[in-house]
């Protein structure tokens, strides 16, 4: 029997791990969820079966999720002490996967959401290895710790990298650190490293649409008036939410994977060529209602004076679009891949292989293009 507690459950990879646990009949599961109150925390967890496509008001699945109202980054959680000591006598796996992907954080802030989380997953952890109940830690990090060390990034533990594009990837990295320092004084743990995380390969349903699907708005030129960066050779790492998921799930079963740094992501050969992307993009989007912008090609250089002024031109909800753009233009500016070669390996011999983008691509697009503009525009 196992008794996972899973922060982040609301979240891309969060909600789409809870469904993968529960495959396995003896698994139950706790959720770690922010609410204002007990009715708030319910109407989340209302949600978030609905999402799942489960009985919300009873059966088999209902029974074995269980929702405290917490915080990952409080004292205890912020559960009452005889609330959080049940839960550290009972609970056999944590997966803590809850985070901020905000790149315009203050540093203080982003600290606060990673280390300050990645501290009390340890406490607890230790509570947990103490009452006796506690296996394994599965720690959900992001390839971002690598920051803007160059090249091809290997899956292992990394020095102080030379620099980072923001405080996300900063505050990341020093709660990796931290979880460095556990596993080194004998904590059962995994890390892993997902790259941009979309929806479910088959589906394409996620849980909230997050950085691939705005920057898909900008490349594509339609949150730009048409105006989008020359991105010469750089490539896009995708990888989707089940795969993630399920590659998450098997190695709580393996106490052999503890210690290891695993890459989630297409890797050097199965990244995605923007240039290319960005076409394949504009003709899936071309269906739905969007009006279809003349693209003009700049200099990223250019294109980032330039978005005052474009700022001008486009609808409120394309201007909030907008303000990521700075942030991704700074990684045109250097070459950088994520290796998964002994990732891919090991997983492949657990029967779990990694999906090609192309084979995924059009259901994540069709699912985000339905729940934002509706069905596909009739022909007049």
């Amino acid at each position: 029997m196992k008794r996972i507690l899973i922060t982040g459950g609301t979240g891309v990879i969060g909600s789409a791990l809870v469904p993968e646990a529960l495959r396995d009949p003896g698994t139950t599961v706790d959720l770690l969820i922010r609410a204002d109150g007990e009715s708030h925390l319910e109407e989340r967890l209302r949600r978030l079966f609905g999402f799942w496509q489960f009985d919300p008001d009873g059966g088999l699945d209902r029974q074995r999720v269980t929702a405290h109202r917490g915080d990952v980054c409080a004292e205890q959680f912020g559960l009452d002490a005889a609330r959080y000591d049940k839960l550290a006598r009972s609970v056999t796996h944590v997966v803590h996967c809850a985070g901020n992907v905000r790149m315009n954080q203050s540093l203080d802030d982003a600290k606060r959401d990673a280390v300050g989380s990645a501290e009390q997953i340890l406490a607890f952890c230790d509570r947990a290895a103490g009452a006796g109940a506690f296996s394994k830690l599965e720690y959900v990090s992001t390839v971002g710790v690598a920051g803007r060390t160059a090249g091809t990034v290997p899956e292992r533990f990394l020095d102080a990298p030379p620099g980072f594009h923001n405080t996300y990837e900063n505050a990341k990295w020093e709660a990796e650190e931290i979880l460095r320092s556990g596993i080194g004084q004998g904590l059962a743990a995994t890390i892993h490293r997902p790259s941009m995380v979309v929806g479910d390969s088959r589906s394409g349903r996620v849980r909230r649409f997050q950085v691939f699907y705005y920057l898909a708005e900008l490349f594509t030129g339609h949150a730009t008036w048409g105006f989008v960066p020359a991105t010469g050779d750089a490539r896009l790492d995708l990888v989707p939410c089940d795969y993630v998921a399920r590659a998450i799930m098997h190695c709580c079963d393996d106490a052999d994977s503890a210690g290891r740094v695993l890459h989630h992501c297409s890797g050097p050969d199965g990244a995605a060529p923007i240039s290319e992307l960005s076409v394949q993009l504009r003709e899936m989007l071309a269906p739905y209602r969007r009006s279809q912008k003349r693209v003009r090609v700049m200099s990223h250089k250019v294109l980032r004076g330039a978005i005052p002024l474009i700022a001008l031109l486009v609808p409120p909800a394309a201007r909030r679009r907008l303000k990521a753009l700075p942030y991704f233009l700074d990684y045109l500016d250097e070459t950088q891949t994520f290796t998964n070669t002994e990732s891919r390996r090991y997983f492949d011999q657990a029967g779990i292989a990694l999906p090609s983008i192309n084979s995924y691509l059009g259901a994540v697009v069709k699912y985000y293009c339905e729940m934002t503009f509706g069905q596909v525009r009739q022909a007049a």
